[in-house]
């Protein structure tokens, strides 16, 4: 028996797209290897770190969008650690929301079923056909309330997407977060390579960074099969 890691995370880079409100990545040396040679006789390199909870790859913590939630170093690591599934919903236009009835088909097609406890992924293709153009911040799909709140219902406590935020652009309601907050469940943005487990079940690890009073974090999320 072995294991099988498939990365779902995008890479954090100065320069990287951010929304406008957020602060921009930034990295820069702290020290080089150079520097340190000649300082401490070994050539140690470090770099700085300038860069939003919310800008790569990352969960919220309840907290983000609820002013009595709890904040990332408080929240319990099931959130984020546990069996997963991601449904394909790519057929679902970039204009359009995705409902419960994208789910459900989707659900069907994958021949899986949705368990409480479960961490449940969106491959929406948005990442493959936009990342890297203007429309990446600007045009892709979301949850409609209703499909939010079925995923909630059924017991999901994360809910993650290839795109960057799980509310459609666009939403005055930001329905997926109105959600979260309601449930008090995370969601998890920003992902990639979700073509790869799409319709499929493993076990899914993307753990926050301690940060005390954050209102989210970066994560390195990970897809486990066991073979």
């Amino acid at each position: 028996m072995g294991f099988r890691l498939i990365d779902l995370s995008q890479e954090i880079y100065q320069g990287m797209p951010v929304f406008p409100p957020h602060q921009k990545t930034m990295i820069f040396p702290n020290m080089t290897h150079e520097e340190s040679e000649k300082t401490m006789g070994f050539p140690f390199a470090t770099n700085n770190l300038l860069i939003n909870e919310h800008g790569p790859t990352h969960s919220d913590a309840t907290y983000e969008y609820d002013p009595k939630g709890q904040t990332i170093d408080e929240m319990p690591l099931n959130y984020f650690y546990g069996p997963a599934l991601c449904l394909d919903v790519s057929n679902v236009s970039p204009d359009e929301y995705i409902h419960p009835v994208d789910l459900e088909e989707s659900l069907s097609r994958s021949g899986q079923r949705i368990n409480r406890g479960d961490i449940l992924l969106l491959y929406t293709g948005h990442y493959e056909r936009s990342y890297g153009t203007e429309e990446w911040l600007t045009r892709y799909t979301g949850l409609h309330l209703t499909a939010a709140e079925w995923l909630a219902e059924r017991g999901i406590v994360n809910i993650g997407i290839d795109a960057p935020a799980i509310d459609k652009p666009d939403d005055p309601q930001f329905s997926g977060h109105r959600i979260c907050r309601k449930y008090s469940i995370t969601n998890t943005e920003n992902l990639c390579n979700l073509e790869q487990v799409a319709g499929k079940r493993f076990v899914y690890f993307g753990l926050p960074l301690k940060i005390r009073k954050g209102t989210g974090s970066p994560v390195r999320a990970v897809a486990v099969f066991v073979e």
